[in-house]
């Protein structure tokens, strides 16, 4: 009896870019496809199955595949950014649809959704992120048409359970869809856990190298709902170029390196601030204090991400003259890229911030961690 070939794992899938070589060249990297339209045959059809290329550029063909894969999904999208990836799920509700969020989101997508979404017909409310028992209450009131939850949730990395979170979205008839740009197919695969939906800001983690702006979506089902993002994407325009979703592919190719590098890193830091005199916090769903803590590690494995936050205990004026200190992290928005990153979050917020006035965000690059750490020190002390 033949032994059934083993499928390769998620690190050797993402290395190889799904190890896919096309004639007639027989080439490693897969080429980039910038041609906007393509011809029609005598009948009028198109047989090379594209028509232009705001539905579907060849390009995007490679990164999808790997991501639907990696996430075990049926199909993926990219998107112009991870805004777009959001902001088309919620376009594909009829207006009037009850959505639940999390208190605690990207501060852009909680934005959108309350000064835009909000005035045009979604009806939403929000959720506490880590209790169950808060997203239950609200969706038993409310029977929503859409769960979203994001975890860790950034900026205060809290953990939502997100089988139980995909339990009460069976129970009353929703959709879940989850952001888990920080924790990535390497470490959180929502999909296994009961999700419908997954979210990407590929701007982060997926790219991981600060010169490319994406999304995606990737879908349990390629159901009717799936089919109405796809209309919003086309109609809406929400895509990538060709080169950003090339770009976009050798950026995922080193994400399993990145995503244990970034890791190991923030849990070094983690573990090196905890106590510290000047921090009344280090909030990381990897120490053992953590709140979230024996959820996450039952919902992620290798590691808990590269994201992480301190509060300083003399407030905001400590915060940001903390900030100003540092050397080696530079003081930038965005995460998940090589180099590290470190924000003081409120101010980029502004005034109708939920974010404590008091917390820096750190997102670890992949520098040796030593380092990291004495920067952080250095700039406490």
């Amino acid at each position: 009896m033949e032994d059934k070939p083993k499928s390769p794992r998620r690190e050797t899938l993402a290395a190889q870019g799904l190890g896919r070589i096309a004639a007639p060249y027989r080439e490693i990297v897969p080429p980039i496809h910038v041609a906007t339209t393509y011809e029609r045959g005598p009948d009028g059809a198109y047989p090379g199955g594209r028509v232009y290329s705001r539905a579907d550029n060849p390009t995007y063909d490679t990164p999808e595949s790997l991501l639907a894969t990696l996430e075990g999904g049926r199909g993926a999208m990219l998107f112009a950014s991870g805004q777009a990836a959001s902001a088309a799920v919620f376009q594909s509700l009829l207006p009037g649809a009850v959505v639940l969020a999390p208190r605690n989101m990207y501060w852009a997508l909680r934005g959108w959704l309350v000064n835009f979404a909000s005035p045009r017909g979604l009806q939403v409310s929000f959720y506490e992120n880590a209790s169950v028992d808060d997203l239950a209450r609200l969706a038993r009131e409310r029977r929503p048409q859409l769960i979203w939850a994001e975890t860790p949730a950034n900026p205060t990395w809290e953990v939502t359970d997100i089988a139980q979170a995909a339990a009460i979205a069976r129970e009353t008839g929703a959709r879940l869809a989850v952001d888990s740009t920080s924790a990535t197919p390497m470490l959180q695969r929502p999909i296994e856990l009961g999700a419908h939906l997954v979210m990407h800001s590929a701007t982060k983690y997926l790219n991981g190298h600060s010169d490319v702006i994406a999304g995606a979506l990737v879908t349990a089902a390629e159901d009717d709902f799936w089919g109405t993002i796809r209309t919003a994407r086309s109609g809406g325009g929400a895509v990538p170029g060709p080169f950003e979703a090339w770009l976009l592919l050798r950026g995922m190719r080193t994400l399993a390196l990145r995503v244990a590098a970034s890791s190991a890193n923030a849990m070094a830091i983690a573990t090196r601030l905890e106590g510290h005199p000047q921090l009344s916090h280090v909030l990381y769903p990897g120490l053992p204090g953590h709140p979230g803590h024996t959820v996450a590690s039952r919902q992620m494995h290798g590691g808990f991400g590269g994201m992480l936050s301190l509060r300083l205990k003399e407030g905001e004026a400590a915060a940001r003259r903390f900030t100003n200190r540092l050397k080696l992290f530079k003081q930038a928005t965005s995460l998940g890229s090589v180099e590290s990153l470190a924000e003081h979050r409120a101010s980029v917020e502004g005034p109708a911030t939920l974010c404590p006035v008091d917390l820096v965000r750190l997102s670890a690059g992949i520098e040796h961690a030593d380092d990291l750490v004495d920067d952080l020190l250095e700039a406490l002390a």
